[in-house]
């Protein structure tokens, strides 16, 4: 949001620099997040970061004010204009122009009075009006079509105001101006940018800003005027109101100004919502834009005229409600929308008008033969605002200030304001009364915050004298009761609740009269409340310590994706192997590609592997969080905790002391990190066997089994997958567990054994078995044979071919025999070995390897 300094200054003095300005606002939570410096010079503070500008300072010597005299038509061009400009000089300055707006005053003589006009010197710095870029140009004096031109009367855009090029900017008379003013003097000013966060509704306005800068700088507020000349007939009888949905429309009012002239707002007006980034129309249409920026209320001006002829000369009755069914309106940008079902609406018996707090109608649009306007100024809820601006995909200035609650107090101020600001600007008489129906009167908010509690929250000590007064600056109603304060919130700050709440919302806003960088810092003064254990948790970050340790970083992504992202993940075909539960979609999706909540972190780190293929071609990575399952005759979804893993590149990352692997990761370096996590997590009984899972490899992917049940997939994603999201420069290795589900099988305890003290008996066992007996049966039957001597099994060749006979393969397995009893002797694991491979031929056919 832009803020002229020079409209501040209208509600409250400053006396401070912009920049010392824009610090206190940023320190007390309204971020300025530039300063745009319109013709002046910026000051320079050593404690304040200045912001980068390319800002134009206008020369005081070379850019001045100028009034044009008399204006000639150029000799020997029919599109050109020769402006006689008075600059103070001893004679007039003949400027060629080809100004459009200038054409109605040629060949009229002398102007009395003149036009006044920017005029730049020769030399005089300025923006070039005809580039498309923001271009810095010096006036160098040339002839023009014969005519020899060395000064130029100047648009907005050549003096950097806004980007109008279309006329020069013409100045309503002043009996105060006086040729060859500096132009500084005249339009000088500086803009904040402010960016406020959702629940600063209050601040959406010049006048709501003045009002922080009054209360942080402890000086009085100027309330802009709500008075009101009405000398015509009573409104009452000439329109009518009826609202059907009152927690839709809280408030509606209706002014009436008949017998006015539409026209160009004066030329201060235009300036200032040139400022504010707002195209000036026409004198009506200015005024509503220029309440909604002044105090933040919206204001929608009505065709009066139109509105008798839709409804056949009848008084038209203003009417809020949804659509009916298959209702449509055509908006002032030119586009038909379908209305969606609970989207709220101003309409007459004729038809809509409105679409409420958004955007107007074509069919009541103010025009260039609008004599008589209706005007109104309303409340509507802004939850169901946000709805409708979401589904229409339309925002707007009203909107933004609509969605951020403003309280229904503010709507009379408006619409007075509105409806005589439109009769100073184009006469008229205003009808006398106003419209207003108003069935949902908010109750005050009222809390009682002890000032203990200050200190609490704050860590600063605040007597109760100063919470009243910094309360009360921001016109707060504060009464003092010993130690406590009873506060009363102005009714247009809605974002104050009741309450415990309300006590945080006051200490936020003593907070910040105080200013957030003088909060001192400190530990924690407060009794810390009792501690309860948090397993899965606990759990949760212990799995995220062990994945780091492995040499994993953490994604954190967006949880949401769209069908189709998924659905490639699924070779073309085959069945998904993911839940078949619907999909949990958004109502106002953030962006295209995020309507629906993710079935599988696996989307997840896929995408953002291409993302970051571009910058880094070895990446490993991971990701703790929930997928969502939607639940049949439910609003809530199933939400299990998942962890995913993805590898990609080389095998080893270079550095200083070895060169980077010209490997890439396989099926066994995913493998040894699923096994890292497992023995990290005590798990001990987890075995491996082939996967089916449609998204990875079907050769090299196998699937986690602990006490029989699956709790996750690893190995290579699957070619046509990797071929789908363009990661085919190396394989793709990825895994992912349920993690619930693997939290359940963690011991509660685990034991912890003392280094051996007695060294142990190695050997090798090699059996052959048929080629479709898993190696993890072969080892089940290996450890359940071997006993408590046996300590370690480990697979460390499969071989096939050779003299082996078609259709067995050959396992060799490593062994270790250890006990802490005594030294083992080789008559002790014979016999271990002999029940072993006896136990391996009886129960699966295996021979052993000679």
């Amino acid at each position: 949001m832009q803020i002229p300094l020079s409209w501040l200054k209208e509600f409250v003095d400053i006396d401070a620099t912009p920049e010392e300005i824009a610090e206190r606002l940023t320190v007390s939570g309204l971020e300025v997040g530039h300063i745009r410096y319109i013709g002046v010079p910026q000051n320079i503070l050593e404690h304040i970061p200045q912001p980068k500008s390319d800002h134009l300072v206008w020369d005081r010597e070379k850019l001045v004010l100028g009034a044009i005299r008399e204006v000639k038509k150029h000799p020997d061009a029919d599109k050109l204009l020769l402006a006689m400009v008075d600059y103070g000089a001893e004679e007039l300055e003949q400027v060629v122009t080809g100004a459009p707006n200038l054409f109605e005053y040629a060949g009229k003589g002398e102007l009395n009075p003149p036009l006044w006009s920017p005029l730049a010197l020769e030399g005089a710095v300025v923006y070039d009006g005809h580039s498309e870029e923001r271009k810095l140009m010096t006036l160098k004096g040339k002839p023009l079509r014969g005519i020899f031109n060395r000064c130029m009367v100047c648009s907005p855009k050549e003096l950097g105001i806004s980007e109008e090029h279309e006329g020069i900017l013409i100045l309503d008379h002043n009996d105060s101006y006086k040729p060859g003013t500096p132009l500084q003097d005249v339009l000088g000013d500086v803009v904040f940018e402010v960016e406020l966060t959702p629940n600063l509704g209050h601040c959406t306005s010049v006048l709501g800003v003045a009002r922080e800068i009054a209360a942080l700088t402890n000086k009085p507020l100027r309330s802009p005027s709500t008075s009101v000349i009405a000398t015509g007939a009573p409104i009452e009888g000439q329109a009518f109101v009826e609202i059907r949905n009152s927690a839709l429309n809280p408030r509606f009012t209706l002014t009436l100004l008949k017998n006015t002239k539409v026209q160009p707002s004066p030329s201060w007006v235009q300036y200032r919502l040139r400022l504010v980034g707002q195209r000036p129309i026409n004198n009506i249409v200015d005024a509503t834009n220029y309440i909604t920026f002044e105090i933040g209320q919206p204001l929608h001006a009505f065709d009066y005229g139109k509105l008798l002829e839709r409804n056949g000369g009848k008084t038209p009755t203003l009417i809020t409600r949804t659509p009916q069914v298959g209702e449509t309106l055509q908006t002032l940008d030119g586009l038909n929308r379908e209305l969606g079902e609970n989207q709220t609406l101003v309409c007459d018996t004729a038809g809509v008008l409105s679409l409420a707090g958004i955007m107007g109608g074509v069919d009541s649009e103010i025009s260039d033969s609008t004599t008589n306007v209706l005007l109104e100024a309303a409340s509507w809820n802004f939850i169901n605002v946000r709805k409708t601006t979401q589904a229409q995909k339309v925002f707007t200035e009203a909107s933004t200030r609509f969605s951020r609650n403003i309280h229904p107090s503010r709507v009379s101020i408006g619409n007075l304001r509105g409806i005589e600001l439109m009769r100073q600007w184009g006469g008229g008489e205003v009808a006398q009364g106003m419209i207003d129906a108003y069935p949902e009167v908010p109750a005050p908010v009222k809390v009682v915050l002890p000032i203990s509690e200050v200190a609490r929250l704050l860590g600063m000590t605040v007597t109760v004298e100063q919470g009243a007064d910094y309360l009360s600056r921001l016109q707060f109603d504060v009464t003092i009761h010993g130690d406590t304060l009873r506060v009363t919130a102005p009714d247009y700050r809605t974002d104050i609740s009741e309450g415990v709440v309300g006590q945080a919302d006051l200490i936020e806003e003593i907070a910040r009269v105080i200013g957030y960088d003088r909060i001192p810092d400190g530990l924690i003064d407060d009794t810390m409340p009792d501690q309860h254990p948090n397993p899965k948790f606990e759990i949760e970050e212990r799995v995220r310590d062990l994945c780091v340790a492995l040499g994993l970083t953490e994604n954190i992504t967006y949880r949401m994706t769209t069908p189709e992202a998924e659905a490639l993940l699924v070779p073309h075909g085959a069945t998904p192997s993911f839940s078949d539960a619907g999909y949990v979609t958004l109502a106002n999706p953030i962006s295209p590609d995020k309507t629906v909540m993710r079935h599988t972190l696996l989307i997840s780190l896929v995408e953002q592997a291409v993302k970051n293929n571009r910058f880094t071609p070895r990446q490993q990575v991971f990701e703790i969080g929930s997928v969502y399952l939607k639940r049949d005759n439910s609003h809530l979804p199933d939400e299990p905790l998942r962890l995913a893993v993805l590898m990609i590149g080389s095998r080893n990352e270079g550095d200083w002391s070895h060169a980077e692997s010209t490997e890439s990761v396989d099926f066994y370096d995913m493998k040894g990190v699923v096994q890292g996590l497992l023995e990290g997590l005590y798990v001990a009984d987890a075995v491996y066997q082939r996967s089916t899972h449609t998204t990875f490899h079907p050769g090299r992917s196998a699937d986690v089994l602990v006490r029989g049940n699956v709790v996750g997939t690893f190995g290579e994603l699957h070619p046509l997958v990797a071929e789908a999201f363009k990661l085919t420069a190396s394989p793709v290795m990825v895994a992912e567990f349920d993690l619930e589900r693997l939290i359940r099988y963690l011991p509660a305890r685990h034991e912890v054994h003392a280094l051996p003290s007695t060294p142990p008996i190695l050997e090798d066992l090699a059996v052959v078995v048929a080629e479709e007996t898993p190696a993890s049966e072969v080892e089940a039957v290996i450890r359940r044979m071997g006993g408590k001597l046996l300590r370690g099994v480990s697979l460390f060749d499969v071989y096939r071919g050779g003299n082996l006979p078609v259709g067995t393969k050959s396992l060799a397995y490593a062994l270790t025999y250890q006990t802490d009893d005594k030294t083992l002797k080789d008559e002790d694991v014979a016999k271990i070995r002999g029940k072993i491979i006896y136990a391996l031929e009886n129960q699966l056919n295996a021979k052993l390897r000679s």
